[in-house]
């Protein structure tokens, strides 16, 4: 039986699709790139919508070992504030969750083909799409789902980023103190150049990413472990954190050229574009896994009601917008020096400034229903 859709790329985004579209009755084939899951630079942070979404794609986190978040924090120079979140939120690893998907796309019936690399998408002449894998060998499908992350095809790429962002993740075991204090808060480190994140996940470890812009990398002779001790010296609130913590990884996995604020503005015909490559939204706001999961819902709900994939992505575009928008006008300003500097003495107003922007960034629940026989099964 020929494919009737092809997903490129089996992250969160293509898993959540491939699942939802085998549910349907559709044959779906799945091809990912890595043999099997591996740690990805990512915050791991799961929002309430991220969460409801996994619920009914059958993905139980709990079960899982997911740790709740209860708290934000933000921290710049010595002093830090913190705020409730007003969702419920969890974290659990890249690397977990995504072991879990693949395996409900597989008893959904998706034909999951792990370690093998696509190297160009094009259009056949009957107006369906053939992919080239890295052994030569051809796929086609009417329908092409893109889900490579942040990974370009080469005749789909993205625009370059101009703030040439690059970003680290790295794993500790802090010491018993340390991680009490963590336990079920997601901190906000402020510093020259950028910002970075750190919080709990499951088996007791933390989970550290930070991004900055390459100039500022540059000044530390493009050094990992220079611009980390730049960090902690700019944010003494991260030097506590990690004082005496045990690294759990030689060195951090990274990732360059990262178009924050970018959201694909039209596709062609048959070609439904989720996560990173429909949407990138700035990290600090703990919502890449939730727009993940969001636009691949979206997607299929349009597949599914045969609505033309260039709509979908024009009504994707407008509905996610505004959101966007206000999270890069936020990012700007955590990144600018003058706020910086204002901004210890301007914590005590953080609790309710982060409420209202916590929800201001959050995907609205109910864009683009997805129809509940795509999701439950």
């Amino acid at each position: 039986m020929q494919d009737e859709v092809l997903v490129l790329g089996g992250g969160v985004a293509g898993c959540a699709a491939s699942i939802a579209l085998a549910r349907s009755g559709r044959a779906v084939r799945m091809i990912e790139r890595e043999p099997t899951p591996r740690h990805k630079v990512c915050g791991e942070f799961l929002s309430g919508e991220a969460l409801e979404d996994l619920e009914m794609l059958g993905i139980d986190v709990v079960a899982l070992g997911a740790v709740p978040i209860d708290y934000v924090r933000l921290a710049a120079t010595r002093r830090a504030a913190e705020a409730p979140l007003p969702f419920p939120a969890k974290s659990l690893t890249r690397k977990t969750l995504d072991t879990a998907l693949i395996a409900e796309a597989m008893e959904a019936g998706v034909r999951v083909e792990p370690g093998r690399s696509v190297q160009s998408l094009t259009r056949t002449a009957e107006g369906g799409w053939q992919a080239r894998l890295d052994n030569g060998e051809l796929c086609e499908a009417p329908t092409a789902f893109l889900a490579t992350g942040k990974h370009d095809l080469r005749s789909h790429r993205r625009p370059d980023d101009p703030q040439r962002w690059v970003a680290f993740k790295m794993y500790y075991r802090l010491t018993p103190a340390q991680a009490a204090e963590l336990t079920d808060a997601s901190e906000l480190m402020l510093y020259p150049g950028g910002y970075g994140g750190i919080q709990p996940v499951e088996d007791g470890i933390a989970n550290l990413c930070w991004v900055v812009q390459q100039r500022y990398l540059a000044r530390a002779g493009h050094r990992w472990d220079r611009f980390l001790l730049k960090m902690q010296e700019a944010c003494p609130h991260l030097a506590m954190r990690l004082a005496g913590a045990e690294p759990l990884m030689e060195k951090p996995i990274s990732v360059s050229r990262i178009p924050y604020g970018y959201i694909r503005p039209t596709t062609e015909p048959g070609l439904y574009c989720v996560g990173d490559q429909a949407a990138v939204i700035p990290s600090f706001t703990g919502d890449g896994i939730s727009i993940a999961l969001h636009t691949a819902r979206c997607a299929v709900a349009a597949y599914l009601a045969n609505q033309p994939a260039p709509l979908y992505q024009a009504r994707l575009r407008s509905a996610l917008l505004p959101q966007m928008r206000l999270a890069e006008f936020a990012a700007d300003g955590i990144n600018n020096a003058p706020a910086r500097a204002i901004l210890p003495f301007c914590l005590q107003l953080w609790p309710g400034v982060m409420r209202v922007t916590a929800r201001l960034t959050r995907v609205a629940a109910g864009q683009v229903p997805m129809a509940p026989q795509a999701i439950a099964g």
